[in-house]
């Protein structure tokens, strides 16, 4: 499946906060995305208990797969599926009770859709049996870091692979996070990242980047990394950014995890002026439309500085 930029071209149309672009691509198995191009909405489909948002809304395969379909319409050009709850201080799920979670939702995805659909697992063997079954991209936000057999089996499927940064596991990544320069920090991390990747054989092609919004970080870390962003341009690879609904917006504005999505909202405009290409959200349709339009007005006006 190849996703083209509006003009029909790739690399020749352009993107709010884009300017002119050299071309940047992200492959994974049978689909490619070329950017600059439209911003990509990446609808969430939790097939947990626990979420922080949704959890139990879609556990059954049934719903979990019309939801699914429901973010297509809407506008969502990949799903991400996630059987195991990343919220601050969740448990981990084992191996097996994920796979009982996700495959059946995968599996009737993959029959009636076209679209690509991420995996959200920590697991390489969840990975693995779930590439087997149609996805197409790993969304790890562990990024590998125990050992070099997550990128083993998206290098022998030639998957997309999103790697995040996160401090610990989502059991402690709260625990008083702290750092010098959280934004050149979190920078570095993705350097050595690319570097151990690419020599575990994944191509820098099919590597996405996500700063880990909440994940590890205090409310003051979160909204360095979103006025900073541009900052990640320099490692050459396109950014995904996920805040919908998180606690830290509620921190900031005092508002409950279903009243947050004009704060959502607000992250995701300034970040696709920023440069950010991905935008990981439960509201898609929302989202695809406040992005269209940014993208609408930023056609008429001047260009912005380039990537």
């Amino acid at each position: 499946m190849e996703m083209m930029g509006q003009d029909g071209g790739a690399g020749e149309s352009r993107g709010a906060g884009d300017g002119v672009l050299a071309s940047l691509g992200w492959r994974g198995r049978r689909f490619a995305f070329r950017f600059p191009r439209p911003a990509i909405v990446m609808g969430v489909v939790n097939v947990t208990p626990d979420s922080f948002s949704d959890g139990g809304r879609f556990i059954d395969p049934a719903a979990a797969i019309d939801h699914g379909l429901q973010l297509v319409a809407e506008g969502a050009e990949i799903l991400d599926i996630g059987g195991e709850s990343t919220r601050p201080g969740a448990d981990p799920v084992d191996e097996a009770e994920e796979l009982r979670r996700v495959m059946p939702v995968i599996a009737g995805l993959a029959s009636k859709t076209a679209v690509p659909i991420s995996i959200d697992t920590m697991k390489p063997a969840v990975a693995r049996a779930v590439l087997a079954a149609g996805a197409a991209i790993v969304n790890d936000v562990a990024a590998s870091r125990t050992s070099p057999e997550m990128w083993e089996t998206v290098a022998a499927a030639g998957a997309g692979y999103v790697a995040m940064h996160m401090l610990g596991t989502p059991a402690t990544m709260q625990q008083a996070p702290s750092y010098t320069d959280v934004v050149e920090e979190v920078r570095a991390f993705f350097a050595d990242r690319l570097g151990a990747a690419k020599a575990a054989g994944v191509a820098t092609e099919q590597v996405v980047l996500d700063p880990g919004i909440g994940f590890g970080k205090t409310v003051g870390d979160n909204l360095v990394l979103i006025a900073r962003l541009t900052e990640f341009k320099s490692l050459g690879r396109p950014l995904l950014l996920g805040v919908s609904r998180k606690s830290f917006l509620g921190k900031v504005l005092g508002a409950e995890a279903r009243a947050r999505l004009p704060a959502s909202l607000a992250c995701s405009v300034w970040a696709a002026r920023e440069g950010v290409q991905i935008f990981r959200t439960h509201d898609v349709a929302a989202t695809v439309q406040a992005l269209r339009m940014l993208e609408a007005i930023h056609s008429r006006g001047p260009a912005a500085p380039a990537f």
